[in-house]
């Protein structure tokens, strides 16, 4: 069964970067969708980017674009999302989930970490 693991988060001032991977075990993420969410307590869990595993697309979510990189290295079941120019609102939680749909969509996931938090704050 695939697992996954977040690495990465911690404490940033507003304008700085984070570099949040997502380790899988136990099974190739190479035809799976993996795609990064966050959230608060009290909100709901937002999409924030997503790599497809069918070909080589990627999604952001509007208020990350240009911002955030989503990316893959299949060989190691590694998947990263480099985080720039951060700013409170991006504080939360932040998973990685998996599916091997291998489509980036609006749908439940099969696999998730533990999650990871990053917290923007001067």
């Amino acid at each position: 069964q695939l697992q996954l693991v977040e690495s990465g988060g911690g404490l940033v001032q507003p304008g700085g970067s984070l570099r949040l991977s997502c380790a899988a075990s136990g099974y190739t993420l190479e035809e799976y969708a993996v795609k990064w969410f966050r959230q608060v307590p009290g909100k709901e869990r937002e999409g924030v980017a997503c790599t497809s595993g069918r070909d080589p697309s990627t999604y952001y979510t509007n208020s990350v674009k240009g911002r955030f990189t989503i990316s893959r290295d299949n060989a190691k079941r590694m998947v990263y999302l480099q985080m720039n120019s951060l700013r409170p609102e991006d504080t939360a939680v932040y998973y990685c989930a998996a599916d091997p749909l291998g489509l980036c969509g609006d749908y439940d996931y099969d696999y998730w970490g533990q999650g990871t938090q990053v917290t923007v704050s001067s």
